[in-house]
This record gives structure tokens, sequence and C-alpha cells, in this order.
């Protein structure tokens, strides 16, 4: 890779991190307002979680006087930084990702228990005992829906022979499969849905914070920037999640079906990026509602003990049925 190769992409680099904060802010906005208007409420502006972060990095920063305090300071950070790193490593809509090469789809999966690692730590140096139940079920829920995902990462990787997401992501999964491997995969699409919730700690896996048993449960302590650097922590990886799954599942991309002309930049349609950049949001937006919004809405929140057999069990089965239908399309 030559000098100019190089700067190109710490460019990108540099500039990710905040396309990922604004990207998380801007779903994040969607999910409350979409959720509102399915319980017939107005609900909060989009803008709204941009004003909720800078209303927190205005406030004092509050350190309970029992706390470990490089700790308490230091979890956000890492729930932060695991994410922003993670979307250097995913094909975004159109573009290959930024440090292909460099790390797979492991690397993801790692990434992705960062936070959860990071939120308990935070939680335990807090001196709460309210934090620590907090914290103690973060890990028990993050133990659970750990052992689907990389059963659904795992077997879509067997299938390309490959942990690249750039590579997984050329050609859709889907098409290199029959009727069996097609249900398989159905099996295995229904079980990343159902993780998408409880990675982001949303309801009715959300039983770290339970503010009526908890009163905010891992956070109850955390206040100011500190709470803010979390709230970011929590938007990106809601965007970081989503674009994992469009790699592993759908990562169509519009340009595909429909030839778009005018003009062109390094040999590739501008129109047609534009397009597939678009789409790329549309299905993450879709996600988010079918992962999130609607699965919050309809549900209440579970007790720790079933949302942990929920993942361990039915999930797990059904993540592995997926997986025998898949090889046994190849074997037969």
């Amino acid at each position: 890779m030559n000098f100019e190769e190089w700067t190109l992409r710490l460019l990108v680099i540099l500039v990710l991190p905040f396309i990922g904060i604004f990207l998380g802010l801007a779903y994040k906005g969607f999910d409350r307002k979409i959720s509102a208007m399915m319980q017939s409420r107005i609900g909060p502006p989009l803008r709204q979680p941009f004003r909720d972060v800078k209303k927190l990095f205005m406030k004092e920063n509050i350190i309970p006087d029992h706390a470990v305090a490089w700790v308490f300071h230091g979890a956000p950070l890492f729930a932060l930084i695991a994410p922003l790193v993670a979307l250097a490593y995913l094909p975004l809509g159109p573009f290959e990702p930024v440090m292909e090469g460099y790390g797979d789809l492991i690397l993801i999966l790692y990434l992705l228990a960062i936070p959860a690692v990071a939120m308990a730590m935070g939680g335990l140096a807090s001196g709460s005992p309210y934090a620590t139940v907090g914290a103690q079920r973060e890990l028990v829920l993050m133990m659970s829906y750990e052992f689907p995902l990389a059963i659904a990462a795992v077997t879509i990787a067997w299938k390309y022979e490959s942990f690249s997401l750039a590579a997984i992501s050329q050609t859709p999964v889907w098409s290199m499969v029959g009727p069996m491997g097609a249900l398989g995969l159905l099996l295995i699409a229904l079980g990343l849905f159902a993780v998408l919730p409880g990675e982001l700690s949303k309801v009715p896996f959300d039983q770290a914070e339970a503010e009526t048993e908890l009163g905010g449960g891992l956070f109850v302590e955390y206040s100011g920037r500190n709470l803010g650097v979390f709230y970011l922590a929590e938007a990106v990886k809601m965007v970081v999640v989503g674009a994992l799954l469009i790699a592993l599942l759908f990562p169509h991309n519009i340009s595909q079906w429909y030839s778009f002309g005018g003009p062109e930049l390094l040999g590739v349609s501008v129109l047609g990026t534009v397009a597939d950049v678009l789409f790329f949001l549309f299905k993450l937006l879709i996600i988010i509602y079918a992962g999130v919004s609607l699965v919050r809405v309809a549900l209440a929140r579970f007790q720790i003990d079933k949302a942990s057999y929920f993942y361990w069990v039915p999930m797990t089965l059904l993540g592995l049925l997926g997986t025998v239908l898949v090889v046994m399309e190849g074997v037969i």
C-alpha cells in the first residue's frame, strides 16, 4: 500500500467516529419517535438525543466517595472506543471495511463484548449495591446472548469458508443455499434479531438498568460527562450491531439491481453510490425498528433468569438447528 492510500485510510479512520456518533444519535431519535407513535404518543423530537448529550456534557461529573476512580472514569471510555473501532472493520453500504485485512468477524465479536464488560466494571467500581447487582445481571446476560450470536456468525462464515466481512458482504448468503439451507438461514436470522435487543440492553433485556427495581442499576452513580459517554457508546453500538446484521444477512446494494448513469468518480457512479448509501441507511432503520422498537413496545421486561434461559435454550437450539440444516444441505 502506497503513501497516498495510507493517508486516505487515515483520514477515513479519523472521520468515521464522528459519522458513527451522528448516525447513532440520529437512529436513537428515530427509535424513540417510532416507539412513541406505536404507543399513541407524540414523543420527543428527532433531535432530542443530541440535546441529551449536550446537556449531560454540561453537567457536573460526580464521583462517589467509595468508587475506584480510575476504573469509574475509564469504563465509559472503553465502552465507547470499542464500537467506534468496530466501525472500521465493518462494510458500510457500498464501502468496504477501512481496515480490511487487519481484522475479521471474530474481532468484531470481541469488540462487541467490550462495552458490556466495561459497563459491568464501571458499575462494580462505583461502590453502589444497586450498581453491583446491575453489573452481575449485565455479565449474566452477556454470557447468555453471546452464544447464539457466535453460532450464527460461525455458520455463515463456514458457508463462505472465510471470516472476512469484506468477502461475506460481496455475495448474499441466500444465493448460496437451496431450500433446506434457506430455512436454516431463516432460523439463524431469527436468532440474530433476538440477540439485537440483548446486545443493546433494550426492553425486554434491560435488567441491568431496571429503573423500577435498581434505580438505574449500572448507571445509578454516573452523571455528567461519564454518563454522556455511556449514552454515546449505546448509540454507536446500535449502528455497529445493525451494520453487522446487514453484512451477514442483507449485504445487497441497490446498484446491483438498477443501472445508474450520471457522473463518475474514480470509475464509480456517483448516483449509484449515493443510492447504495441511502439504501444502507434504510435497511439499518428497518432492522432497528424490527429488532428494537417493535420488541420493546410489545414486551415487558423479563426476569434475569428467564432472559438468560431464553438465550441459552430456545435461541441456542434455534441457532444449532439452523446450523444443522445449512451443513446437511452441503453434505447432501
